[in-house]
C-alpha cells in the first residue's frame, strides 16, 4: 500500500469536498491525536491499517452522514454520549431545554425533595441525562417507543453511571395513573413534506416529522398532559423555529398558564414551555 501522510490525507479529503476543519477532526479520531498533532506532524505516515478506515469515514462523510455516527459519539450539556444511527444526533439548541428545567428544579420545583421528572422520546437519553447529572435527587423516568433508542439510551445512562429508569411507551402510554412535576419532550416535529428532510436522511424518520404540519406528536403529548402532571406541574417542549405560536396557542387551549417560548443559540425560537393550574 503507497505511503500516505497525514498532509496527503487530508488533501485527499478536500479534494472529495470534505470541509477541512471537518477532514481534521475526523483524522484526529483515527490517529487519536488533536489538531495541533496534525498541523505539527503533516508528513508523519498514517499507519497501514489506518489508511482504509481513514478512505472509509472519508466516504461516508462526503456522503453527508453525521459526524456523530463516524466517531460514535457527540458531545450534550457537558455529557458525552454514545450515538448510533438508530437515534437522532443530539443537538447543541437542545440544551435550551435542559437549561430551563434546571432553572424550574431550582425555583419553581425546589420545595420537592424527590421531584418526579419524566423524558417523553428520549431517544440517546440526552436530555434525561443531562437533569440527571445536574439535578441528582431527581426522580428520572425516560420513555421512547424504539426499542433500538431505548438500548442506546440504557448504554449511555450505564457508562455515565446515572440512574434513570427506562421504559417502552408510545408518549404516555407506559404511565397511566402516574403524575409528575416536569415533563420534558423533543419530540419529532418536521412536517412530512418538508424538503430538509432530505439532508437528514441518515438519522431516523421517525424521530424528525410528524404530520403534515410536524406538529402531531406535540399535540399527542399535549391533549394527554393533564392526566399525567401534578398542579403546578411543568411541561416544556422542543419544537421548531417557526412553530413557538403554534404550540404556544395548543398550551393555553389546554389550560396551561404562564405558557412563554426560549430562543436557541442562534435566537431562534426553540423551546415553549406552560405551567399545569395548581
Amino acid at each position: 500500500m503507497n505511503r500516505l501522510t497525514v498532509a496527503q490525507a487530508l488533501a485527499e479529503a478536500a479534494s472529495l469536498g470534505l470541509d477541512r476543519l471537518d477532514a481534521q477532526w475526523l483524522l484526529g479520531h483515527v490517529l487519536g491525536q488533536g489538531r495541533t498533532w496534525m498541523l505539527t506532524h503533516e508528513d508523519q505516515s498514517l499507519p497501514a491499517d489506518m489508511v482504509g478506515v481513514w478512505q472509509g469515514l472519508v466516504q461516508r462523510r462526503v456522503a453527508g452522514e453525521p459526524f456523530a455516527y463516524l466517531v460514535g459519539e457527540r458531545d450534550f450539556h457537558g455529557l458525552k454520549l454514545h450515538v448510533s444511527p438508530a437515534v437522532l444526533v443530539p443537538r447543541p439548541d437542545t440544551e435550551t431545554l435542559v437549561d430551563w428545567a434546571l432553572e424550574l428544579l431550582a425555583a419553581d420545583l425546589a420545595a420537592q425533595a424527590v421531584p418526579k421528572v419524566i423524558d417523553l422520546g428520549t431517544g440517546s437519553g440526552a436530555i434525561a441525562l443531562a437533569v440527571k447529572h445536574r439535578w441528582p435527587s431527581a426522580h428520572m423516568l425516560a420513555l421512547d417507543a424504539s426499542s433500538e433508542a431505548l438500548a442506546q439510551a440504557q448504554a449511555n445512562s450505564r457508562a455515565l453511571n446515572l440512574a434513570v429508569e427506562f421504559r417502552p411507551s408510545d408518549w404516555w402510554q407506559a404511565v397511566a395513573g402516574q403524575r409528575f412535576a416536569l415533563a420534558l419532550s423533543n419530540p419529532p416535529y418536521i412536517a412530512e413534506g418538508d424538503p430538509h428532510l432530505a439532508a437528514l436522511s441518515h438519522e431516523p424518520l421517525q424521530a424528525l416529522a410528524s404530520g403534515p404540519d410536524g406538529l402531531d406528536a406535540i399535540r399527542r403529548i399535549v391533549a394527554d398532559a393533564a392526566a399525567h402532571l401534578l398542579p403546578g406541574a411543568w411541561l416544556l417542549l422542543e419544537h421548531g423555529w417557526d412553530q413557538a405560536a403554534a404550540v404556544r396557542a395548543l398550551l393555553q387551549a389546554a389550560s396551561f398558564e404562564q405558557v412563554a417560548t426560549r430562543r436557541d443559540l442562534g435566537q431562534q425560537e426553540r423551546c415553549t414551555g406552560g405551567r399545569w393550574p395548581d
